[in-house]
């Protein structure tokens, strides 16, 4: 569901959906006894590393694998898989090390994790040079390793190829899972890292060969006796519901596997920052994100590409703040979600007067997120349990809800569209996820904990 929506809304920002729920779920069934600060800050982290891989070019290398004149190219779907396989290892490798860092036994501090992110910058500098250049397309000079269109596949055809992030964000990935296993010794960090990463390939290039196999072979699916159906599918959103599905489920079963590793919750986790700290971080940060979004600024664009250097404030807010990490995981990854669906619909759309628009779709899914943030971040030690509970059945239905406006409300008793098809299988998960979070761990009973060291309070 969270990978089928997050097509809709696209890069960085898109992608901490997925991130969000999956986290929020993973957590909530195998983590229950954490303390809620514990919890947010774990989705918090795996909700913040997935979006990094949301800066690399992937549509062309999707094309590789299903593009008219490509079809019958075995070597070039071959590639293509190949290079979905690297790029969603990638991404999903990034996930899985922010959530392995989460949920690990070992103690990480914010200063720690914001300088392994400054280091982490600098290698996909490095990386970028190393594996993503030459580039210049006006000479037909591109790099070695290349998953874009390229006139290796069509010498005849007028290409634009796209400079690829993928090496850069590659290395960079190395050197944080070389820290955490060599230098941390963090089995779970580890192993989640590598699961993370057969999620990804797995799940990019899985996607896409059901996508490939109707561009491949368009009789067997459009005439056959599934022509019914697969009239109304739109199957680039069929490739990243099948990537999602795909990637989730064997990430929760590398953390399933590595569950002895994960933290126990006994001691009470630190707040280094005041909240006034806390409060201009935030500001600081919400201004970037939604100028970045909304705007375009050149330096900051520039600044915010590669996607990692967007992470450096927010992990230090996360790790050494109060509030941070519940204000994170809910309203501020809603805010470019919220933001994208009231342009479409309130500034672009006419279906709705704009301030209607901007209340239903901005102003009242954001003031619900945060009211919710900050009731749980006022009980910060107590078991984790009501706090992801509640916090997945809103997100669920939240996101739902502005995706179903973004889909243009496509009603099944309508004539179907090519989106009516996704949207069941959108409210079929989310039924599903919300039956299993209102009957899983009922049993538990919610347990108060020792209070958080404040700052002042520190020797």
């Amino acid at each position: 569901m969270g990978w089928g929506i997050r097509g809709q809304y696209g890069h960085e920002t898109g992608a901490m959906i997925a991130g969000l729920l999956v986290a929020l779920l993973l957590v909530f069934l195998f983590c229950p006894q954490l303390q809620s600060l514990q919890a947010a800050r774990a989705v918090a982290l795996m909700t913040l590393g997935i979006s990094f891989g949301g800066s690399m070019t992937y549509g062309q290398t999707v094309g590789l694998t299903h593009d008219a004149p490509l079809v019958g190219n075995q070597a070039a779907l071959a590639w293509g898989l190949l290079g979905l396989f690297l790029k969603g290892g990638i991404w999903i490798g990034f996930a899985g090390l922010f959530l392995g860092i989460g949920l690990s036994q070992k103690r990480y501090t914010p200063w720690e994790l914001t300088a392994l992110l400054c280091g982490a910058t600098v290698l996909l500098l490095i990386g970028q040079q190393l594996l993503n250049r030459p580039f210049d397309p006006e000479a037909r000079l591109l790099p070695r390793f290349y998953f874009s269109a390229h006139w290796r596949w069509e010498p005849d055809a007028e290409l634009k190829p796209r400079r690829e992030r993928w090496g850069g964000l590659l290395v960079a990935l190395l050197g944080m899972f070389t820290y955490v296993a060599l230098r941390k010794q963090d089995s779970l960090a580890r192993q989640l890292t590598l699961w993370g990463f057969l999620a990804g390939g797995v799940g990019f290039a899985g996607g896409q060969c059901v996508q490939a196999a109707h561009a491949w072979f368009p009789s067997f699916f459009d005439k056959g006796i599934l022509s019914p159906i697969t009239a109304h599918i739109n199957w680039w959103n069929l490739m990243e519901t099948t990537f999602g599905f795909l990637f989730g489920t064997i990430l929760a079963l590398g953390l399933w596997r590595n569950r002895h590793h994960l933290k126990l919750g006994a001691n009470a986790p630190e707040i280094p920052l005041t909240p006034w700290t806390e409060a201009g971080l935030l500001v600081l940060h919400m201004a970037a994100l939604i100028s970045w979004n909304f705007l375009s600024i050149e330096k900051l664009d520039r600044f915010a590409d590669p996607a990692i250097t967007m992470g450096i404030l927010p992990i230090l807010g996360i790790m050494a703040g109060r509030w941070w990490p519940y204000l994170f995981a809910l309203p501020v990854v809603a805010i470019p979600i919220a933001g994208k669906t009231f342009r479409e619909l309130g500034l672009r759309g006419d279906a709705l007067p704009l301030v209607a628009a901007a209340c239903i779709y901005l102003i009242f899914p954001l003031i619900i997120l945060t009211t919710l943030a900050h009731h749980f971040s006022r009980r910060p030690t107590e078991q984790a349990l009501p706090f992801l509970r509640w916090s997945l059945l809103l997100i669920v239905w939240t996101y739902l809800f502005l995706n179903t406006g973004f889909f243009r409300y496509p009603w099944p008793w309508e004539p179907w569209t090519n989106r009516t098809l996704h949207q069941l299988i959108f409210v079929g998960c989310a039924a599903g996820l919300t039956l299993a979070v209102l009957r899983l761990h009922s049993h538990i009973k919610p347990v108060k904990r020792q209070r958080p060291i404040l700052p002042w309070e520190r020797p």
